[in-house]
């Protein structure tokens, strides 16, 4: 990965083809200095490495030994995929904090209000599942567009002749 992506990713130090020796003192006085380390790799020079890093990412195509080592397996041979998990990875960490604190406001809220007496059990009840159904509606959030589509019998009769061929270019 280039520096250049190794920023787009939120990556502040990027050092790439390393060998075995090299990769290991980078990442030991990465670790001295509190960071953390997250290890690329796909052969069997970087299995050690891939096992001591924070995080060791693997390849698709890389040797089992560097596969079997690492906390993830990158499905392709992109380095580029690694971005897009990292920014998945920091989507998904959002909405669960959301959804924690909103949550714990929620029944924060509920508690002292049937605290006091001024909610009865049938209301508490309401606003729980209200809430607990906006929090799943806000992890909807995180389904790729791509795979939510509309079923044939429910698309309009303009788009199904689309979708059939029907209508000539």
């Amino acid at each position: 990965m280039s520096p250049m992506r190794g920023e787009k990713a939120g990556v502040h130090q990027v050092s790439a083809e390393l060998l075995l020796t090299k990769s290991w003192s980078a990442s030991k006085h990465s670790f001295r200095m509190g960071r953390v380390v997250v290890m690329v790799g796909d052969g069997v020079n970087d299995a050690p490495a891939l096992a001591k890093a924070n995080v060791g990412v693997a390849m698709r195509l890389g040797t089992d030994v560097a596969r079997q080592s690492a906390n993830v397996l990158l499905l392709g041979n992109n380095l580029m995929d690694f971005v897009e998990t990292l920014r998945i990875a920091r989507q998904c960490r959002r909405v669960i904090m959301t959804n924690f604190a909103g949550t714990l406001a929620v029944d924060t809220v509920g508690v002292g209000l049937a605290a006091a007496g001024l909610l009865n059990p049938l209301l508490a009840a309401f606003i729980h599942v209200a809430s607990e159904m906006a929090f799943i509606l806000n992890s909807a959030r995180l389904v790729p567009r791509s795979q939510v589509s509309i079923g044939a019998h429910a698309r309009p009769a303009a788009l199904r002749k689309i979708y059939d061929g029907s209508v000539a270019n």
